[in-house]
C-alpha cells in the first residue's frame, strides 16, 4: 500500500511536492498518482496544484478523480495545497464554476478596488512571495512553527469560507484573507510549503505524523 498519495491531475509542481515528502518521510512511500485505486488505498493523501479552476476541475472528471479525491478528503489524512485548498469550497469566482462542496464557502478574486497599502500604493495581483501566517487556534499540523512564520504564496483568488470555524490562519494582503483552513482530517493551506524552505518541510512533516482523527493540539 501507498504511504502518501500525491493527486496527479495534469496541471501543478507535483513532483517537487512529492520530492519534498520524500525529504521528510525517507521511508515513506510516495506515488505520485492519477490511479484512483491507489488514492483510494493510500494511508494519506496530497492534493497540491496551481493554475485555474475550471481546467482543475475538468481535468477531475475527465480522470475519474473526483470520487476518490472527495472520498479521501472525508476518510483519510489529507492535505491540500493551493488549487487544493480552493477546489474543496462550494463555487469559484474564476470560470464561475462549483467547486467539489466539501466546504461551505466561495473562492473569490482579490478585489482591484482594496489592492492598496498602508501608504497608498496599490498592490500586485497575483499575490507572490512571502507573506507571514497567523494562526487562529492550536493544531497538530502547527507542531514546531511559530506564530506569525512566513510561507511562499503565488496566488490571485483566495477563499471566504462561510463558516468561520473552518478558518486555521489567515494572511494579510492587504486585507486579512483565510490563508488555511481544517476540518476534522483535512488541513488546506493557499501557500506552497514546497517552496516554503524549513518552515514548509516543518508543515509536511508534521502531515506525516498526524493520523487525522483530531486537528486540535494535545
Amino acid at each position: 500500500m501507498v504511504d502518501i498519495a500525491v493527486v496527479d491531475y495534469g496541471m501543478g509542481n507535483l513532483h517537487s511536492v512529492a520530492k519534498a515528502l520524500e525529504y521528510v518521510a525517507p521511508k515513506a512511500e510516495v506515488a505520485v498518482t492519477s490511479d484512483p485505486d491507489i488514492i483510494a488505498k493510500a494511508g494519506r493523501v496530497v492534493f497540491p496544484g496551481q493554475g485555474a479552476m475550471p481546467d482543475c476541475m475538468r481535468e477531475l472528471d475527465s480522470r475519474g478523480l473526483r470520487q476518490a479525491v472527495e472520498e479521501a478528503a472525508k476518510t483519510k489524512p489529507f492535505l491540500g495545497i493551493c488549487m487544493g485548498l480552493q477546489l474543496l469550497f462550494d463555487f469559484s469566482e474564476e470560470g464561475h464554476v462549483p467547486g467539489l462542496g466539501l466546504m461551505p464557502g466561495t473562492v473569490r478574486r482579490f478585489p482591484k478596488e482594496a489592492m492598496v497599502d498602508a501608504q497608498g500604493q496599490k498592490m500586485k495581483v497575483p499575490h507572490m512571495g512571502w507573506n507571514q501566517v497567523f494562526r487562529t487556534g492550536e493544531h497538530k499540523m502547527w507542531a514546531g512553527i511559530e506564530d506569525g512564520t512566513r510561507f511562499y504564496f503565488v496566488h490571485s483568488y483566495y477563499v471566504e469560507p462561510a463558516n468561520p470555524d473552518l478558518i486555521a490562519g489567515f494572511t494579510h494582503y492587504p486585507f486579512a484573507f483565510a490563508s488555511v483552513v481544517a476540518r476534522e482530517n483535512v488541513f488546506a493551506v493557499q501557500f506552497h510549503p514546497e517552496k516554503s524552505h524549513t518552515p514548509g518541510l516543518s508543515l509536511l512533516g508534521n502531515f506525516i505524523l498526524w493520523d487525522g482523527s483530531s486537528g486540535a493540539a494535545e
